[in-house]
């Protein structure tokens, strides 16, 4: 079975820190990119931060400078190291691969995004 697997949530006051982990299962053998969604209560899933397999990174406009991504390619891992969290970084964070390639059986499939099951990070004030 595909899996993403994200660690690292948690509780943590505002102006703290967290770091995120995502990995995925060893039949994923590539993706061209990976990233952070997360979703709070009541509101739409937004993107967090993502990275591709060649370095280039992208950010929210609410977490710049203050999040950082990172990804390990000979791993299918990425990271995202979180400081200076505010109450309404609240959600729970998703890790998704885009356009990855997974191998099950000697057979390689295609698939335009694959989505862990999320991980909740909650900032109280």
């Amino acid at each position: 079975q595909v899996q993403l697997v994200e660690s690292g949530g948690g509780l943590v006051q505002a102006g703290g820190s967290l770091r995120l982990s995502c990995t995925a299962s060893t039949n994923v053998i590539s993706a061209n990119a990976m990233g952070w969604h997360r979703q709070a209560p009541g509101k739409q899933r937004e993107m967090v931060a993502g990275i591709t397999s060649g370095g280039m990174t992208v950010y929210g406009d609410s977490v710049k400078g203050r999040f950082t991504v990172s990804n390990d390619n000979a791993k299918n891992a990425v990271y995202l190291q979180m400081n200076s969290l505010k109450p309404e970084d609240t959600a729970v964070y998703y890790c998704n691969a885009v356009r990855a390639v997974v191998e099950t059986k000697g057979v390689r499939t295609d698939y335009d995004e694959l989505w862990g099951q999320g991980t909740l990070v909650t900032v109280s004030s």
